[in-house]
């Protein structure tokens, strides 16, 4: 069992601010030691060629989920969050006094985290950083000195090599044992990894069977095949299979084809890796298939008509396709293959068949512009239709337990 694991950071990133309000409660109740790192988050970004304001590149209904799904944590974790306005700003000279200052780290570094993501302090002036320190009990005049020296630059420069060296693309990224977590939302992950029980999350039980959730998929999707598994449980006959072309998705937001493809290689190893970690969990089956990228527009047109024609069936081979797809390495583009898997749960084999025609065809470019329209950005996507509220958007096999929250708050279970 690892006694120890390792939190990077910087005070630029909320998210990193959202973990830094966790991560001491963590350490107590698995008895590992905590050790804080800081690094300069620009200097990584690049290393690894990330634009330094992330958030500008982003599209549009994919930047306004991130929005909402950090003001979700926060309200989750029952801590204050305000963006500033003037967001991103440098930290270069906070982390530099934070070196000076020294280890412990955190007591200061919650400071600086609370001066840029609550009170709104400009901490790339000096007046802010200073303002900083002296509400800690500090003499900013001797600190600041220090962190213009060559020493303090050189300090701050090595830690964030060293992070670079490690794989660390991101912040927050934990270590543990030599294995990179990045996010708050991996903390769980940590904490089992340290050998502990995370806290019991809202998607630990059944989910409600009232509320309607749109469940927007599509073969492609490794990670929609993760949510698939556990969709109907948690959501029962509120339930709505959508499926969608991801790539025309994509193509309408301004996203990459094949965004595993675009990534940094730091970032594509940790996303194998969470990939397989978030499989393992789930206790789910996974193979990555030999002719990734997928092919899917075949099974995706056969599915709509399924769910047409044959309600009954289709979800029995919405899980045989992704089987296929994920487990057994077929390819699901493979007419031959098609017939065989719906004779294989009692759907018509003359859906492979109907498939071509162009009422198939324009039903499948219809439900993914349905799916734009819903602002949906990538798979999986759950759409939450609670009574009386506005649609609610979770994405992710990450987020699912957010989306169960949202559907049972909807009909006003307790969450």
């Amino acid at each position: 069992m690892a006694h120890f694991f390792e939190f990077w950071f910087d005070f630029s990133c909320p998210y990193a601010y959202l973990a830094s309000t966790q991560v001491e409660a963590l350490a107590r109740r698995t008895g590992a030691e905590l050790r804080a790192r800081p690094l300069l988050l620009g200097g990584v970004f690049r290393a690894v060629s990330q634009p330094q304001n992330l958030a500008a590149t982003l599209p549009p209904p994919k930047a306004l989920h991130n929005r909402h799904d950090l003001q979700r944590h926060a309200d989750l974790y029952g801590v204050p969050l305000h963006s500033p306005v003037s967001h991103p700003m440098r930290t270069v000279l906070a982390l530099r006094c934070l070196l000076v200052v020294g280890e412990p780290f955190l007591p200061l570094a919650h400071r600086f985290f609370r001066a840029y993501w609550v009170d709104g302090v400009d901490l790339s002036s000096q007046d802010g950083v200073a303002g900083v320190l002296r509400d800690a009990g500090l003499d900013p005049g001797p600190i600041l000195e220090a962190a213009t020296s060559q020493d303090t630059k050189d300090d701050l420069r090595a830690r964030t090599d060293e992070a670079i060296r490690k794989g660390v693309f991101g912040v927050p990224a934990f270590f543990v044992e030599g294995q990179l977590h990045w996010g708050q939302d991996r903390l769980d992950e940590v904490e089992r990894a340290l050998g502990g029980s995370p806290p019991a999350l809202a998607d630990a039980e059944s989910g409600c069977d009232t509320t309607p959730v749109d469940f927007w998929f599509d073969y492609s999707s490794p990670f929609a095949y993760l949510a698939s598994t556990r969709v109907e449980r948690k959501f029962g006959a509120g339930l709505r299979f959508r499926p969608m072309l991801l790539g025309a998705v994509f193509r309408e937001v301004g996203t990459a084809n094949v965004p595993l493809l675009e990534m940094s290689e730091a970032k594509r190893s940790f996303q194998t890796a969470d990939l397989a970690r978030q499989a393992a969990h789930h206790d789910v089956e996974l193979a990555w298939p030999d002719h990734f990228p997928l092919r899917t527009v075949l099974p995706l047109r056969v599915t709509l008509l399924a769910l047409q024609q044959c309600p009954d069936q289709a979800q029995l081979l919405i899980h045989r396709i992704y089987r296929a797809c994920w487990v057994e390495g077929l390819d699901p583009a493979e007419p031959e293959t098609l017939v065989r898997l719906c004779q294989e749960v009692g759907a018509p084999a003359g859906l492979v068949e109907q498939s071509s025609l162009p009422e198939a065809k324009d039903a499948l470019r219809q439900s993914t512009a349905s799916a734009v329209a819903a602002g949906v950005f990538g798979a999986p996507t759950y759409v939450v239709h609670a009574a009386g509220e506005a649609p609610q958007l979770f994405w992710g096999s990450d987020r699912l337990h957010l989306a169960v929250r949202a559907a049972r708050a909807g009909v006003g279970e307790s969450l």
